[in-house]
């Protein structure tokens, strides 16, 4: 039996490597990955001079755990496979799925293992992305979700390919009896009460005897998915998706359904989780009816949305604390956790005067929280400092007098003249 697909598809990833490179075989020990370990195996001379290992991820949630990683090593060893076996702390955080969190230290464990180029290789096949399709549909995950396991995606320093995602189940189980494969069997993996089981084991089977290709359909849906979500996010990027900020122009130029699309894909470029529609909803409303004199803020999850003269800006939620007043020697970078960093670059004849800054030369960085009077306020709302930024935007005194606001020029009167020494002060904000 043989994988034509598969194998385009690593070959055409390993086209990508400059140098040989690992493929790793994501091996729990059961049926799937077994066959996908074993097929590979027998096509190893094809991958040549790149090389084939395995890694088996110990959970350590199953009294069995120490069973399954000898029975793993011992097929390592018979196909002549090196195996990597990794222990992991899945314990799952408050208010975390048992199944989210050992996902998550799984993926962060093989991540780890990769170096440049390398490829990681999972046994996912159609009708675990016919489960992956119900899911989505059934938690209203949109088109996105309902694409489902795309065949290959980059993944820590290398790539993450699913190989088997055309072969059906039967045809994985087909491979196992053919080539006599033994393998363990995870009874969790029977537990109805997991979302994911109780598709596979009741839902899954009934639809079948109704629709007996129902799985090659759904999975058939997820490539469909794929595409359209391919196309909405090009038009994403042609309403501008990557900018660090949208406006509320570009937003009001478009239609509600590409407003949205806008909105979507400019918080999942930038690291946010997609909110709900409602929320979502809010952000696009907020935005375009908003008054000049409003500052509306839509939170969501860790982050939350902003509008301020014209421009969303995408912030974390909560905001963190400003620090507390430090004093800085400017020959080393200041770190504040949570805020930003400061650094000073020497310079002539630009910069703040390196004289006002004593011997050895030093700031007292002070923040809102410390300094009273209408005469900041005035000056970080002239330098069009974001007011959420306001309390975390460093504030650099010399004893009693403000020589300046990190990230803007210092006034004319303590600026270097032309061939006096000075430093430029550089500001980098984490908070936007």
């Amino acid at each position: 039996m043989s994988g034509e697909g598969g194998l385009a598809l690593i070959h055409a990833a390993l086209a990508r490597a400059a140098a040989p490179v690992t493929l790793r075989v994501a091996y729990s020990g059961g049926r799937d990955s077994h066959v996908l370990l074993h097929w590979l195996a027998s096509e190893r001379e094809a991958f040549a001079p790149h090389r084939l290992r395995a890694v088996h991820i110990d959970h350590g949630l199953h009294a069995d755990a120490d069973r399954w990683a000898e029975h793993c090593a011992a097929v390592c060893a018979a196909l002549d496979v090196p195996l990597d076996i990794h222990r992991v702390d899945a314990r799952q955080a408050p208010g975390e799925s048992p199944e989210a969190a050992a996902r998550a230290a799984r993926y962060a464990a093989l991540a780890a293992d990769l170096q440049d180029g390398d490829l990681l290789l999972t046994a996912h096949h159609q009708t675990d992305q016919a489960e992956t399709v119900l899911l989505a549909l059934l938690r209203g995950a949109g088109l996105a979700g309902t694409a489902a396991m795309p065949a290959q995606r980059r993944f820590g320093r290398g790539w993450l390919l699913r190989t088997l995602l055309a072969w059906s189940a039967e045809r994985v189980a087909r491979y196992a009896d053919e080539h006599g494969l033994g393998w363990v069997e995870d009874p969790s993996n029977r537990d109805s009460r997991f979302d994911r089981n109780f598709l596979r084991t009741e839902a899954l089977p009934l639809l079948a005897r109704r629709w007996p290709a129902a799985a090659t359909t759904l999975a058939r849906h997820a490539a469909h998915a794929a595409d359209a979500q391919a196309l909405l996010d090009e038009i994403a990027t042609a309403d501008g998706a990557d900018a660090a900020q949208l406006t509320v122009a570009q937003l009001a130029a478009l239609s509600p359904a590409r407003q949205r699309n806008l909105v979507r894909a400019w918080l999942h470029r930038h690291g946010a989780a997609a909110p709900s529609t409602a929320r979502l909803d809010e952000v696009v409303r907020q935005a375009l009816t908003a008054g000049a004199d409003r500052l509306p803020c839509v939170a969501f999850g860790d982050h939350a949305v902003r509008v301020w003269r014209g421009r969303l800006h995408l912030t974390p939620e909560p905001l963190p604390p400003a620090p507390a007043t430090r004093l800085w020697r400017i020959d080393t970078p200041l770190e504040l956790p949570g805020v930003g960093r400061l650094w000073a670059e020497p310079v002539r004849g630009a910069g703040l005067r390196l004289a006002l800054l004593g011997e050895p030369p030093a700031l007292d960085v002070r923040f809102r929280a410390d300094v009273g009077g209408d005469s900041v306020r005035k000056r970080l709302q002239e330098l069009a400092v974001p007011p959420w930024q306001r309390a975390h935007w460093p504030l650099l005194f010399r004893g009693d007098r403000l020589l300046q606001i990190a990230g803007r020029a210092p006034v004319p009167a303590d600026r270097a003249a032309p061939g006096e020494a000075g430093v430029r002060i550089v500001w980098r904000p984490l908070v936007p």
